[in-house]
C-alpha cells in the first residue's frame, strides 16, 4: 500500500520545494522581501514600452493570417479553395504533432539568460519572416492558374514553416510578462501598453488602411497591385515584430527565479489537475471552442456588400475606434469601481458586453429591411458596437491578469512553472472538437447560403443588397453571435474565482518568499540578487 501511495505522490504530487508545502518558519525569513516584491514596481520604461512594440508587430502579421488570409489565397494568390482547405487541414494535424515537443522544450530550458529570452533571439526572426514571405506570394506567382503546382507548394511550404515557427515565438512571449515581475501593477501597465500597441496597429492602422487600399487597387484608382498591399504589411509587421522581439531579448529581464531543474514532464502534464481555476478555464474553453462564425471572413462581406465598400463604411467603423482608444483610459475608474475585484469587473464588462451585442445580432437577425438599406444598417453597427468596444481595454488587461495569477497558482500549488506543457495538454484537448466545429461550420454556411458570385468582380449595388437582404441579415448576424457564445461560456469560471484579497495576498507572500530562497540557496541570479540587496537596505534604512 505504502508502495502505490509513493508512486501515486510520483506522479502526481507536487515537488518538494511547493510554496504551499514548505514550512513557514522556514519562508519566513524572506517575508519582508516578498512584500516589498509584491507592491513595488520594478519594470523600466523600456520594459514597458519594448514588449508592447513586438505585440503591434504580431497583431498585424496574426490579423493578415486570421482576417485576410482567405481573401489573400482565393481573390489574389487566385488558388482553389480545395488545395487551401486541404493545406490547412495537414497544418492543423502537424500542429498538434509538434506543438507538445515545443512546450516542452520551453518549459525544461534553463540558461543563465533566463528561461524565455533564448527564443525572442531568434524566434521573431524566422516566425515573421516566414509570414511576411507568405503574403509575398503573388509577387513570385504572377498568375491566375488556380491549380499551378508551384503555389500550392509555395503555400504549404510557407505555412509549415510559419506553424513550426509561431510556436517557438508565440510560448515564450505569451509567457515573457510573468516572468518579468511578480508585482500586479507593473503587469497590468505593461499589459495595458501592449493592448494599447494591439489598438492601434491591428484594429486602427491595419483595418483602416488594407480595405481601402484593397478597394482603390481593384478600381484601379491607385496604380498598386492587391499582391504589392499584401506584401508591404507583412513585411512591415516583419520589421516591427522582429524589432521588438531583439529588443525584448537585449532590455527586458526576467525576475521571477525558478528551480535550476525542472520536473519530469511525464509528471508536468498532470499539473493541471492541481489547479482548480485553469481545470474550470480549460473546460469553459473546451464547452466554446466547437463554436465558430464559419470559414468566411463575415466582416469583410459586411463591410464591402452590405455597406458598399470601405470608404462608404468606413464612418461606421469609426465610433468603434474611438471607444477602443477611450477604453485605455478606464482600466483604473473600473477597478475602483468593483474595489478592486478583477472578477466582478471582467463579469460586469462581458454582462455589458453581451447585452449590447446580442441587441445587434437580433436587430440584424430579424430586420432583413434595415439591413437591407446600408446606411441603416451602418447605424445599427456603429451605435451597438461603440458600445460593445467601449470596455474592451479593461476587459482585456484584467482578463490577462487573472490568466497569469492562474499561471502563479500552479507554481503556488506544485513548486513548477510549466506553461508550456500545460498549454500543450490544453491546446491538445481543444483539437477534439475540430470535427464538431467543421460540421458547424458546413451548417452555418448552408443556413446562410451565401454565394460569393453574387459580388466577385461587380460594382456594388444597393438593390442587389436588398433583393439578398435575407441572406445578408444572417452574415449580419453571425458577425457577432459567434464571439457573443464564446464570451457567455468563458465568463461562467469566473463565478467561482476566489483568488482575491487576503488569500490571493498569502498566496504571493508564500511564493515570492520561495522564489528568494531559491535564489539564495541556489546560484542566484545577478538581477535577483541586486533587487534584493536593494530591498534589503531600504528596509534597513527605514528600520534606523
Amino acid at each position: 500500500m505504502a508502495e502505490k501511495r509513493n508512486l501515486r505522490e510520483q506522479i502526481f504530487g507536487a515537488e518538494e520545494n511547493a510554496a504551499a508545502s514548505l514550512d513557514p518558519e522556514k519562508l519566513g525569513r524572506f517575508q519582508r522581501i516578498a512584500g516589498r516584491m509584491y507592491h513595488t514596481p520594478q519594470l523600466s520604461a523600456k520594459e514597458v514600452g519594448i514588449p508592447a512594440i513586438a505585440k503591434a508587430g504580431r497583431k498585424i502579421s496574426e490579423m493578415i493570417n486570421d482576417t485576410y488570409r482567405m481573401y489573400f489565397f482565393i481573390n489574389v494568390l487566385r488558388l482553389d479553395p480545395f488545395y487551401i482547405t486541404v493545406i490547412i487541414s495537414l497544418m492543423s494535424v502537424y500542429n498538434a504533432l509538434i506543438r507538445p515537443l515545443m512546450g516542452i522544450a520551453y518549459d525544461r530550458t534553463r540558461t543563465r539568460w533566463g528561461k524565455a529570452r533564448p527564443f525572442t533571439l531568434f524566434g521573431p526572426a524566422l516566425y515573421f519572416g516566414s509570414t511576411a514571405l507568405l503574403f509575398c506570394g503573388r509577387l513570385f506567382f504572377d498568375n491566375d492558374i488556380p491549380d499551378d503546382p508551384r503555389k500550392i507548394l509555395f503555400v504549404f511550404a510557407m505555412m509549415f514553416l510559419r506553424d513550426t515557427f509561431s510556436l517557438l515565438y508565440k510560448i515564450p512571449t505569451d509567457n515573457y510578462l510573468i516572468l518579468m515581475t511578480p508585482n500586479p501593477k507593473d503587469r497590468m501597465s505593461a499589459g495595458l501598453w501592449q493592448t494599447y500597441a494591439e489598438k492601434w496597429s491591428g484594429d486602427f492602422l491595419l483595418a483602416g488602411l488594407i480595405m481601402p487600399l484593397l478597394t482603390l487597387a481593384r478600381g484601379g484608382i491607385i496604380k498598386v497591385s492587391p499582391g504589392v498591399i499584401f506584401a508591404g504589411f507583412g513585411i512591415f509587421s516583419a520589421v516591427v515584430g522582429t524589432s521588438g522581439g531583439l529588443l525584448m531579448s537585449m532590455y527586458c529581464r526576467e525576475r521571477i527565479i525558478l528551480p535550476p531543474k525542472p520536473a519530469p514532464t511525464t509528471k508536468t502534464l498532470f499539473y493541471i489537475l492541481k489547479n482548480k481555476y485553469a481545470l474550470r478555464k480549460f473546460a469553459a474553453e473546451i464547452a466554446s471552442e466547437w463554436w465558430s462564425k464559419g470559414s468566411l471572413p463575415w466582416d469583410v462581406i459586411m463591410q464591402m456588400e452590405i455597406f458598399g465598400g470601405s470608404f462608404r463604411g468606413a464612418p461606421f467603423y469609426l465610433p468603434r475606434q474611438v471607444m477602443q482608444f477611450v477604453s485605455l483610459a478606464l482600466v483604473e475608474p473600473f477597478k475602483r469601481m468593483f474595489g478592486g475585484s478583477y472578477r466582478k469587473t471582467v463579469i460586469f464588462m462581458r454582462t455589458w458586453d453581451f447585452v449590447f451585442g446580442m441587441s445587434r445580432a437580433l436587430i440584424g437577425l430579424f430586420s432583413p429591411k434595415v439591413i437591407g438599406t446600408w446606411w441603416k444598417a451602418g447605424l445599427v453597427f456603429a451605435v451597438f458596437d461603440a458600445l460593445v468596444v467601449s470596455n474592451d481595454a479593461p476587459s482585456t488587461v484584467m482578463e490577462n491578469e487573472i490568466d497569469r495569477e492562474i499561471d502563479d497558482y500552479t507554481e503556488y500549488v506544485t513548486g513548477e512553472k510549466p506553461d508550456g506543457t500545460i498549454g500543450v495538454l490544453t491546446q491538445l484537448a481543444l483539437k477534439l472538437t475540430e470535427p464538431l466545429k467543421a460540421l458547424w461550420n458546413i451548417v452555418l454556411l448552408k443556413w446562410v447560403s451565401y454565394d460569393a458570385n453574387i459580388a466577385d468582380n461587380k460594382l456594388w449595388s444597393q438593390d442587389r443588397v436588398r433583393e439578398y437582404s435575407t441572406m445578408y441579415s444572417r452574415v449580419f448576424f453571425l458577425e457577432t453571435m459567434a464571439d457573443i457564445v464564446k464570451h457567455v461560456l468563458k465568463t461562467i469560471p469566473y463565478f467561482f474565482y476566489d483568488l482575491e484579497g487576503k488569500k490571493k495576498e498569502d498566496m504571493y507572500a508564500a511564493l515570492n518568499e520561495r522564489r528568494a530562497l531559491i535564489a539564495k540557496e541556489g546560484t542566484m541570479a545577478e538581477e535577483m540578487a541586486t533587487m534584493m540587496e536593494m530591498m534589503a537596505e531600504e528596509e534597513f534604512a527605514k528600520q534606523a
